[in-house]
This record gives structure tokens, sequence and C-alpha cells, in this order.
């Protein structure tokens, strides 16, 4: 399986420029097996990614902006899902590869493997054993003891309520402060788009009235 990154070597756009340099120096960084193609001098290689790129992906105007990152010829993402995926350190299953034992992400599967085994064992074993979860009637000796115990628990209940009032109320404004910093950061990021978009339009539009004077 060859990983291909498609780039635009000639790109105007510093933003565009900064993100490809960061999927390739972390692809390097890994280990990665990876091919570049680039968009701006292959009219073929820019054909094969505008048209691979599935369309719930592509921005309005239908033209993705590199870079653009296949495992041979099935679509893995762009630079935000890659950086996503880079931040939960789930690069390989990005990428459609198996991680290298020892790495992090190998650590994270086997722990994952783990609990879902062990949560299946337990779920067998009350399968299988559901007289061990039947307990014999005890209210008859336990009687006094039983209402000490639900009259502890309701004198807790009040205070454990507080508790979770002041928990749900810093969860509630940590929330609000992510929901506005998200929303500066995709306000941002979109002008950088527009900006790139408006450019690589220029850059056809140059590219086509060469090819006219031309002929």
């Amino acid at each position: 399986m060859v990983i291909k990154v498609f780039l635009a070597s000639s790109s105007g756009s510093t933003a565009i420029k900064k993100k490809q340099q960061d999927v390739v120096g972390f692809l390097e960084a890994l280990k990665v097996d990876y091919t570049q193609l680039d968009i701006a001098c292959n009219e073929e290689n820019r054909m094969w990614m505008r048209q691979n790129v599935p369309e719930e992906k592509k921005p309005a105007n239908g033209i993705p902006l590199p870079p653009q990152i296949f495992n041979e010829n099935g679509y893995c993402g762009d630079y935000e899902t890659f950086f996503d995926a880079k931040e939960d350190n789930m690069v390989y299953a990005f990428l459609g590869l198996p991680p290298p034992p020892g790495s992090k992400e190998a650590e994270l599967a086997d722990e994952e493997h783990v609990v879902e085994n062990g949560t299946h064992a337990e779920e067998t074993n009350a399968e299988e054993n559901p007289d061990d979860s039947i307990e014999v009637p005890v209210e008859e000796r336990n009687g006094n003891d039983e209402a000490t115990e639900g009259e502890t628990v309701g004198d807790e209940a009040p205070a454990e309520e507080d508790q979770a009032v002041e928990e749900t109320d810093e969860v509630t404004e940590d929330t609000a402060q992510a929901e506005e910093e998200e929303e500066q950061e995709e306000e941002d990021l979109q002008s950088e788009e527009e900006e790139e978009l408006r450019q690589l339009e220029e850059e056809e539009e140059a590219e086509v009235q060469e090819e006219e004077e031309t002929e």
C-alpha cells in the first residue's frame, strides 16, 4: 500500500505551504513510505485528485485544496482530518495502516482490546452463572440493619446532589469557552481558505490565458 500526498509546489498561499510541510514532516518522522504528487506542475495529478475526493468532502465551490491524502486509490482525508488523527494518536488508523508494535497507537489499540474482552468475559460469566446473582432473602434477619443503611444513604444523597450541581456548572462554563474558541478558529480558517481559493483560481486563469496565447 502506497500513501499518496497531493501537494501544490508553487502555491502562493503560506497557509497551504505550512499544512503541506506539517503532513510531510510528520509522515517522515513516523518513517511512513509515501509519494508526493504535485498538482501545480502536473494536470493529470490535479484532475485525479479532484475526481477522487468524495463529493461530501469537497468545499462549496467543488475544488478541494491541497494537501489531500490517499492510501492507493482510497481517500484518507485532508489536512484537518489528518491533524485531528494526529492529536488523537490515530494517524495509522487514518492512513489505513497497522500501527507498528510498541507505538503509542498500538498500545491504545491493545488497551481497547483488553477492555472489550474483559467486558465480554464478565457478561459471559453472568449469563453462564445466573444463580450467582440471586441473593437469598434476608429481610427477617437483617430488617433493622437495612433500615439503618437506608437512612444513611438518604442523608448522603443531598450532599452528592450539591456536588453534582457544582460540577455541572463548571463543565458548562468550560464548554462555553471552548465553543467560543472553536468558533474563532473556524472563522480564521474560513478566511484563509477563501484567500487560498482565490489565489488558486487566479493561478488557473493565468494558466488558461497562457495556453490561449500559445495557441
